[in-house]
C-alpha cells in the first residue's frame, strides 16, 4: 500500500466521522420540530451532501461534478442496501440484533470506501 493510499484511507475515516456527527446534529436539532423520520431523513441528506463535498475535496481530491454526485449517490445507495442485507442475514442466522451491526460495519466500511473511491475517481477520472 502506498503512502498516499494510506492517507486517503485516513482521510476517508475522518470524513466518515464528520458526516456522522453532522447527521446526528441535524437530526437532534430538527427532532423537536418534526417527526423522527423526517428529522432523520433531512439529517441523512445534509450529511450526504457534506460527505460528497468533503470526500471530493479532502479525501479523494477530485473536482466536483453532477456526474460524480450521481455516482456518489448510487454508491451510497448500494452501501445502504448491502448494510441492510447483511444486518438481516446476521440476525436471521441467530446473531443478536445488538451485536449484528458490528460485523456489518466491518464489511460495509471497506466496501463503502471502494464504492465511493470508484464513483469519484475511476468512473469520472481523477
Amino acid at each position: 500500500m502506498t503512502r498516499e493510499r494510506l492517507f486517503e484511507i485516513v482521510r476517508f475515516g475522518i470524513v466518515g466521522v464528520a458526516a456522522t456527527a453532522i447527521h446526528y446534529a441535524v437530526y437532534y436539532a430538527l427532532l423537536s420540530l418534526t417527526s423522527h423520520n423526517v428529522a432523520y431523513t433531512v439529517g441523512y441528506v445534509v450529511s450526504f451532501l457534506c460527505n460528497y463535498v468533503l470526500s471530493s475535496l479532502f479525501t479523494f481530491r477530485v473536482t466536483m461534478s453532477a456526474g460524480r454526485l450521481a455516482a456518489f449517490g448510487v454508491s451510497h445507495l448500494l452501501n445502504y442496501l448491502i448494510q441492510m442485507g447483511l444486518l438481516n442475514l446476521f440476525v436471521w442466522t441467530g446473531v443478536s440484533p445488538v451485536v449484528a451491526p458490528l460485523p456489518v460495519f466491518a464489511i460495509a466500511v471497506p466496501v463503502n470506501y471502494l464504492l465511493v473511491r470508484t464513483a469519484l475517481t475511476r468512473l469520472w477520472g481523477k
